[in-house]
């Protein structure tokens, strides 16, 4: 069973996490066949993310995983990549144009209203958060499943819940019950 719970998980990276050298634990990752993996590695240089994602990307395609850089959609496109992550802002920021030229575009958001004007501005899919207490967001008190049950309800794109998700069948089977195609996992994934 824990097999076809992957194909309901976007793995998002965090090299800081890792216990291990990054690309051997993306290997662990791409193994396991997540629907997909968000290279999110937010502290690089576009020059030193370029370089990052033609080794991902390399391995992603070997283990045949969807790979969808983040936030430099212009690397993206140097890599002829057709999927990108983007913070609300920078999808804002976006020509039409350049909007066009992706088959996928995800965007976090953190509200419903964020949740409709992504919707709005072209995101294919969205990541809502943060659904349960995270590590990620110390002291910050999670949006919970009826925030992400409204998000569902607002938008009729598909939403993945972000935030202390962890590879338990209950907790994708909630979030996914909510509305959700399902969920994203960052620390549990780093460090499997």
């Amino acid at each position: 069973m824990k097999q076809e719970l992957y194909q309901n998980i976007i793995a998002v990276t965090n090299r800081h996490l890792c216990k291990r050298a990054f690309m051997e634990q993306m290997e662990r990752v791409c193994r396991l066949q997540p629907k997909a993996v968000i290279l999110r590695e937010k502290d690089l240089s576009e020059e030193e993310y370029l370089k990052l994602a033609e080794e991902v990307l390399e391995m992603a395609e070997k283990y045949k995983v969807e790979c969808r850089l983040h936030f430099y959609w212009e690397v993206a496109l140097a890599l002829e990549q057709s999927a990108i992550h983007l913070p609300l802002w920078k999808l804002r920021e976006m020509e039409e144009e350049d909007k066009k030229r992706f088959a996928t575009i995800g965007t976090s958001i953190h509200s419903v209203e964020e949740a409709r004007e992504a919707q709005m501005l072209g995101s294919t899919y969205l990541t809502a958060g943060h659904i349960y207490t995270t590590d990620c967001k110390k002291g910050v008190a999670p949006r919970g499943i009826a925030f992400l049950q409204e998000v569902c309800r607002q938008v009729s794109i598909p939403v993945y819940a972000i935030g202390g998700i962890h590879v338990r069948e209950e907790q994708i089977a909630e979030v996914m019950d909510a509305g959700a195609s399902g969920g994203c996992i960052m620390s549990g994934m780093m460090t499997i």
